[in-house]
This record gives C-alpha cells, structure tokens and sequence, in this order.
C-alpha cells in the first residue's frame, strides 16, 4: 500500500531520512505496539508512537486521573480527574492522528490474560509504575519471544532497556527476582520531577520506532541510566545470565503469574 499524499504530508520529517522512507513508514503503519501503562512513562510513549503513525496501538491501564497526576502525565487535563486513563488517552491520541487505531483497555494485566493480549502485538512497552507488572510484562514477552521496551524512573532517575525476548538479556538477568514489598519506595512516596518520566518515555518511543524500522542500534544487552540531578547518562552492558529464572540455562519460570497475588 503506498504512502498517500495526506501521509506525505504529516509524516514529512520521517519520510526525509534516508533511514526511514517510505520503506520504515509502511513498517510503522503495518505494525502494532502494546503500551501497558498510560501514566508519566506512558504518555510520552504514547504521543509519539501515534504522532509517527504507528498503525495499531494498544493502551493498557485500570486507573482513573488524579489530580496528583497531572504533574506529569501529560495526557491528561483537570477536567479528566476522576475518568478511566485508558479511556482519555484514547480520545486524545485519536484526535492526534485519527488513522492510527486504538485499543484501550481499562483492565489491570493479569497473569491468565497477558499471553492473549501481547500476542496482538509486534512490541510491547513496560509503563508500568511497579514491580509485579514490570516482571509479569518481562517473563510473558521472554516466553512469547516478542520485544519488550522496558523503562523505571523514580526521582530525578530512570532508566531503560530493550529485551528481544529469547535472544537477549531480559529484566530478570539483571535483577532476578523482585524486590520484597516492604523494601520498594513508589513515586508517590519518594517523588519524581515530571520531566524525567517525558525523558525516558521518548527513549521509549524511540526505541519502538527503531525496533519497528530496523532503524539505528536498540538498547539490546544495554542498560541506560539517566541521572537528572547531575544530567548525565552512562551505560551498562549486559550479557544473558545462563542462571536467569525465565530465560537461563535451567529456567525456573516456565508460566506466568501474579506476584501481587
């Protein structure tokens, strides 16, 4: 299918890079993209996944808009507090880019449901502001051999990282089991400056689109960390664990299930 004149013309400064082109635009378009999470790291993912023309976007979140949120999730407004996120973000992006189609879901991603649902989708982001999701999202990508595009902040840090599931180091290579509850500080708790979350979210997006056009070198086997304190990066490189629990030499993790159970 060729890339229409309207196409041309809103997705100019892609279409211009030798790197993309009408080649990487088609594969933007014929793809699809799985977002669980629609808060501070969500949002940004999601604006320039559907900005880029990203063909199918699946948006996952069973909250509704604080108003302790719009610090910074940018998706929203003070007159969406008390609205399902999924929901909202739905009807912003749509009026973004109206050919882009969105699949909210306003459901909490279960153990029983992940395997159908990332199984839509060609790459899946982790937005996600805790650790059962973070590792549920991990291991149902690891074992369903999908990409995953993983990302944490938490005060004026963050960090990201991009598993080719089966192939590359995964999450649980780096930290292999979760935290204990009592020892895990939240956002709400310890604070986060709004721009950071935009800073790794458009990371994020741009991974996606890297993974999706073929364009550029993923974070595969890469850990990037960002300190906002001191605005710098630095880079971790990371090798599969042969002692990882779902994608080792003797895996543990064989199926999935919820660790906030």
């Amino acid at each position: 299918m060729r890339i229409s004149g309207r196409e041309r013309q809103r997705y100019d400064c892609q279409l211009v890079l030798k790197e993309v082109g009408e080649r990487g635009q088609e594969a933007l378009r014929s793809g699809s993209v799985l977002v669980v999470g629609a808060g501070g790291l969500g949002a940004p993912v999601l604006f320039y996944l559907v900005a880029a023309g990203v063909g199918r976007v699946g948006i996952v979140d069973d909250d509704v808009v604080e108003l302790s949120n719009l610090q910074r999730q940018v998706l929203f407004t003070t007159a969406d507090v008390g609205r399902p996120k999924a929901g909202v973000a739905a009807e912003r992006l749509a009026a973004l880019n109206p050919d882009v189609t969105l699949e909210p879901c306003a459901s909490r991603l279960r153990a029983a449901t992940a395997p159908g649902l990332i199984d839509r989708y060609d790459v899946v982001v982790t937005a996600v502001d805790n650790f059962p999701a973070r590792y549920l999202l991990n291991d149902a990508c690891v074992l369903a051999r999908k990409t995953l595009v993983d990302g944490a902040v938490l005060r004026t840090t963050g960090l990201a990282m991009t598993v080719k599931g089966g192939e590359t180091a995964c999450y649980r290579c780096v930290f292999p089991e979760p935290p204990p509850p009592a020892g895990v500080v939240s956002c709400s708790e310890a604070g986060v400056l709004g721009p950071v979350p935009g800073l790794i979210g458009s990371i994020q997006a741009l991974e996606v689109i890297k993974v999706m056009t073929g364009v550029g070198r993923p974070l595969y086997d890469r850990l990037l960390q960002y300190d906002g304190g001191s605005m710098t990066f630095s880079e971790v490189s990371l090798e599969r664990s042969p002692s990882c629990p779902v994608c080792g030499e003797s895996p543990t993790v064989t199926g999935l299930v919820d660790l906030d159970d």
